[in-house]
């Protein structure tokens, strides 16, 4: 578990990367010091989300634990602001607007259910993040974040199976494969 000084470091972490790539001055760059910290080698799963006024400007992540935590912010924030499919690369013009959050995961959990009343009740809304995996490749997920707009389980599950290309109510079918994690979140302050 992070602290909250170790999160905040994290985040800015996040837009140096982002800034530097724009060829931009980062204001508060994470000292040798602060990076230094051991728990920043931890594999863990992590996602850097971007906002521009709210709206989601990107959002990128690894749900295994393949790398420590601050090469993941690293490589997420690049992605999130330059990879992300659905938005055109940021630009520098873009930053003054720019909020920063970050999710370190913890280890994704296979939850067994056996109808589609059973998971609805076993699924924690703003606390669970949910992995769906269907047939073929299908597969998609939401952060326990996403709940603030889908606050039901039934919006929820419906959304999560049009991202991964199913039809809504394919989760109904109780023949997904379901899994959750939590996360640790920090964002910058607004």
């Amino acid at each position: 578990m992070l602290t909250e000084r170790q999160g905040q470091i994290l985040v800015r972490l996040a837009r140096q990367q982002i800034e530097e790539r724009l060829g931009v001055k980062t204001n508060s760059a994470v000292t040798a010091e602060e990076g230094n910290d051991p728990v920043f080698l931890e594999k863990r799963g992590v996602f850097v989300t971007l906002h521009k006024r709210n709206d989601l400007r990107g959002c990128i992540g690894s749900l295994a634990a393949v790398e420590g935590v601050a090469d993941g912010i690293r490589r997420n924030a690049l992605n999130a602001a330059f990879q992300d499919y659905r938005f055109d690369p940021l630009t520098a013009g873009e930053l003054a607007d720019l909020h920063i959050e970050i999710s370190i995961l913890t280890e994704p959990q296979p939850l067994d259910y056996g109808t589609a009343e059973q998971l609805t009740r076993l699924l924690r809304p703003k606390v669970d993040g949910v992995i769906l995996k269907g047939p073929g490749s299908a597969s998609a997920t939401f952060l326990p974040q996403v709940w603030q707009q889908l606050p039901t389980p039934e919006q929820f599950l419906g959304h999560l199976c049009r991202k991964a290309g199913l039809a809504d109510g394919a989760w109904r079918s109780g023949s997904l494969q379901i899994y959750t994690y939590q996360v640790q979140s920090f964002e910058e302050p607004r």
